[in-house]
């Protein structure tokens, strides 16, 4: 399946795309780590478990436990993968747009702050009032469903 028909509404669709580009960004830098992680959770041998609850004895435990890290491993690949698709797909629309254009969408779409705070960031920014603000976010990001889309 293309990434492209993940987010096939184009206006809101890139919208969730930006607001995506943190995370896939995340899964790119940690992924090997977490691999590494799983392998070494599958070569491992279990220590007891001081529980005070009865435990029966299961001989395919080690079997177990390195089928679970294979399916594991075999998530975090995939996973990877999807994210490899997402960032050949948004990032090279997303360094054409400008310094100017990439700050007003990060700034506005960003989770860390609510949407009327982070207008009032770019009014700031840019020493503009809010509807220019509102106008210069809305045609970047019109500019960003172009470049991700075609034209509509």
């Amino acid at each position: 399946m293309s990434i492209v028909w993940k987010y096939l509404d184009k206006r809101s669709a890139t919208v969730d795309a930006l607001k995506d580009y943190s995370s896939m960004k995340f899964i790119i830098d940690h992924t090997d780590d977490e691999i590494k992680a799983a392998y070494q959770k599958m070569g491992g041998v279990s220590s007891p478990q001081y529980d005070g609850m009865p435990h029966s004895h299961n001989p395919q435990a080690a079997e177990d436990r390195i089928i679970k890290g294979i399916e594991e491993i075999d998530v975090l690949k995939e996973r990877y993968r999807q994210a490899m698709e997402y960032m050949e797909w948004f990032v090279p629309a997303w360094n054409e747009l400008s310094e100017d254009e990439r700050y007003g969408l990060e700034v506005f779409y960003s989770e860390d702050e609510r949407q009327t705070d982070s207008i009032y960031d770019i009014c700031d920014h840019f020493s503009i009032e809010r509807s220019s603000a509102y106008n210069k976010k809305n045609r970047a990001l019109g500019k960003l469903v172009t470049l991700l889309y075609g034209k509509p």
